[in-house]
C-alpha cells in the first residue's frame, strides 16, 4: 500500500477555509464551481492516490466523483487518528439500558478489534468487492463488522435487526453475499429476541446459501436456548478472532462500493442503493462540522438504528471520519426505564450534538408532557443543539422540546438514497438557530434544491410544489441501483430531465427555506388546491 505521507495529511479534520465563511457564499461556490469546492473538501482526507477527473457526467444521472482516486474509508476513520497520536480518545460508547451495561472503545481498541476481524473476513476467502451481509443487534461489534469490511474493500450489507426471516431473505437472495455475519441475539425490554433461528430460517427462504456465517454469542445474556452452530457453515466470532491474523487496509477505488442498503420506498418493492466509497467519505466528513458543528473529540448521538441510512451514515461512519465519539444506544425513547431515558444520556455522556426522529419525540411527550421525569437531568450543559429527520415534526411537538431544552432543535430533511442531508439549519455555517418551526432548513452546500408546479416552472413563495434537485449531484449521492441502472434512471430521474426527483412534495418560504411535507402521492386536490398531509397534520394537531 502506497505512503499515505505522501499523498494526504493525517492533520487535515476539517475544511477551516470553509467553515469560516457564511452559508450564502458557501452554498453559491458549491453551486457554481461543484469540482473545485468538492476537491478543496477532498483535500482533508487520506488518498492513497489522487484522483485523475473529479467529476465524470459522461453518462448522467450514473455520475461519478473522483475517478481514478484511490482511499480506504476505514483508514481513514480509524487508523489515521491512532497514528496522530489520539488512539485512547474514546470511539464508540456503547450504552444499553436493556442490558444494564456501558462500555467504552477508544480509536486504539477499535483499531485492534477491526483489524482481527477483519482477518477473519479474509480468512473466509472474502476480498475486495464481496458482499458481506451484517445482521446484528445494536452493539459494537456491529460496526467493527462495517469497519471491517470497509478495511478490505469488501461491501456491507447491513440489515436492521428487527426484520423478521422473510424481509431478511429477500436482501439475502438479491445480493448474494460470500459471508453472514450475525448474533446469538437482540434484546427488547422485556425478552430476548434469538437472531440465530431468524438467520436460519432466512436463508432457507431465499434460496442462496452464503460460504459461512459468522456468529457473535452475546455474553453474559441467560438465553433461552443455546446457539446452533451449523457444521461447516457456522463459525463462532470469538473463536475465529482469536485464530485470525489481522488485515491491513486495501486501497479501493472512490468509485467501488463502500455498502449496500434496501429501500422500499413508494414502490413497495426492494431498492439496493449503492453508496461510493470516494464520495460517501468526502460528504460525510464535510458535514460534520459544518451543518453538526462537530469536530473532533466532540461527543455526537446519533439515536437512530445501524440499519437505516442515519445509522450508517451518523452513528458509524461521519462521527468516526472526523476524530468524534459517537454513541450507540441499545435501549427505546420511552420504557428503558422510562420517559428520562434519552436526557440522562445526553447528560451521562456529555453530549453535544444530538440527531433523533420526531416520533421518539412523539412518543416521549406522550408519556410525559410534564417533563416529570426529564427535568432531573436539565440543564444540559454540553448540549449544542439537536437535529431532528426521519419525517415531518409537527409544530406543537418542535415547541414543546424547545421549551423544554432550552436549546436549538433544528429540523433537517434527507434521504437514504442522498446519503446526507439535502435541507438543514448548518450551525457549523453561521446559519439562525431557530428558524420557524416547520421548516427544514435551507438548502445544504452542492444540492441545488428546487421547488417546481407540474409544469416545470418553480413556485412562489408558499405556494406547495414538487421537490427536485438540478445535476449535476453532491458526492455522497447513490451511484446506482444494485444490478439495476435502467431502474435507477427510471424511478429517479425519469420525470423531469436533468433533475433528480425526491418524490417529496412541500414548499420554500420568502427567506430560501424548505418545508417538506409529505410524499408526492400523499398531495391531494380540493376544490382546486394542493393539499399535503403535513398541513392537514398541523391543522388536526391545533384544533
Amino acid at each position: 500500500m502506497r505512503s499515505r505521507h505522501l499523498l494526504g495529511s493525517c492533520q487535515a479534520f476539517h475544511s477551516s477555509s470553509q467553515v469560516s465563511k457564511s452559508y450564502e457564499e458557501v452554498f453559491r461556490r458549491s453551486i457554481e464551481s461543484p469540482e473545485e469546492f468538492w476537491a478543496e473538501a477532498a483535500e482533508n482526507l487520506v488518498w492513497f492516490k489522487k484522483w485523475n477527473r473529479i467529476l465524470d457526467r459522461t453518462h448522467e444521472p450514473l455520475n461519478q466523483w473522483f475517478v481514478g482516486g484511490e482511499l480506504n474509508t476505514c483508514y481513514n476513520a480509524i487508523d489515521r487518528h491512532v497514528e496522530a497520536g489520539r488512539g485512547e480518545q474514546t470511539a464508540l460508547i456503547h450504552d444499553s439500558p436493556v442490558t444494564d451495561s456501558i462500555r467504552h472503545i477508544n480509536y486504539s481498541q477499535l483499531l485492534h478489534m477491526v483489524r482481527q476481524f477483519a482477518g477473519v473476513l479474509q480468512a473466509e476467502g472474502v476480498q475486495k468487492g464481496d458482499v458481506v451481509l451484517i445482521y446484528m443487534p445494536m452493539i459494537p461489534e456491529a460496526v467493527v463488522a462495517m469497519m471491517a469490511c470497509a478495511r478490505i474493500g469488501a461491501v456491507h450489507n447491513l440489515v436492521f435487526g428487527g426484520f423478521a426471516a422473510k424481509e431478511l431473505s429477500t436482501r439475502i437472495a438479491h445480493s448474494q453475499p460470500k459471508v453472514v455475519v450475525s448474533a446469538s441475539c437482540g434484546v427488547e425490554p422485556s425478552r430476548l429476541v434469538l437472531y440465530k433461528p431468524l438467520l436460519d430460517e432466512a436463508i432457507t427462504l431465499s434460496g442462496w446459501t452464503p460460504r459461512r456465517c459468522i456468529i457473535f454469542n452475546r455474553p453474559n445474556l441467560n438465553q433461552s436456548e443455546p446457539v446452533s452452530l451449523v457444521p461447516g457453515r457456522d463459525l463462532d466470532w470469538a473463536e475465529a478472532v482469536d485464530q485470525a491474523k489481522p488485515a491491513d487496509c486495501v486501497p479501493v477505488l472512490a468509485t467501488d462500493p463502500v455498502y449496500i442498503l434496501y429501500t422500499s420506498g413508494t414502490t413497495g418493492l426492494p431498492k439496493g442503493v449503492v453508496r461510493p466509497s470516494g464520495g460517501h467519505a468526502v460528504a460525510l466528513n464535510w458535514s460534520m462540522p459544518n451543518i453538526y458543528n462537530m469536530y473532533p473529540g466532540a461527543v455526537w448521538w446519533a439515536a437512530s438504528d445501524l440499519g437505516w441510512v442515519v445509522g450508517h451514515s451518523y452513528i458509524a461512519y461521519a462521527p468516526l471520519l472526523i476524530g468524534a465519539t459517537s454513541v450507540i444506544y441499545e435501549g427505546k425513547p420511552v420504557g428503558t426505564p422510562n420517559s428520562g431515558a434519552f436526557f440522562r444520556v445526553l447528560q451521562q455522556h456529555k453530549i453535544q450534538g444530538m440527531f433523533l426522529a420526531p416520533t421518539a419525540l412523539r412518543a416521549i411527550r406522550a408519556e410525559d408532557a410534564d417533563g416529570h421525569n426529564i427535568k432531573p437531568f436539565l440543564p444540559l450543559d454540553k448540549l449544542d443543539a439537536v437535529y431532528l429527520a426521519g419525517e415531518h415534526c409537527d409544530t406543537e411537538t418542535m415547541r414543546w422540546i424547545q421549551g423544554l431544552l432550552k436549546k436549538p432543535v433544528v429540523d433537517h430533511w434527507w434521504q437514504t438514497e442522498s446519503g446526507w442531508a439535502l435541507t438543514a439549519t448548518c450551525t457549523g455555517l453561521g446559519m439562525d438557530l431557530y428558524p420557524r418551526p416547520g421548516l427544514t432548513g435551507k438548502p445544504v452546500p452542492g444540492w441545488n434544491v428546487q421547488v417546481l408546479r407540474p409544469d416545470g416552472t418553480e413556485t412562489e413563495a408558499d405556494e406547495l410544489g414538487e421537490i427536485f434537485i438540478k445535476q449535476p449531484l453532491p458526492p455522497g449521492f447513490m451511484s446506482t441501483l444494485l444490478q439495476n441502472d435502467e431502474g435507477f434512471k427510471q424511478i429517479y430521474f425519469s420525470r423531469r430531465e436533468g433533475y433528480y426527483d425526491t418524490m417529496d412534495s412541500g414548499l420554500r418560504d420568502k427567506d430560501g427555506y424548505i418545508s417538506v411535507l409529505s410524499r408526492t402521492d400523499d398531495v391531494i386536490n380540493v376544490a382546486g388546491h394542493r393539499l399535503s398531509c403535513g398541513n392537514l397534520e398541523e391543522v388536526l394537531i391545533c384544533v
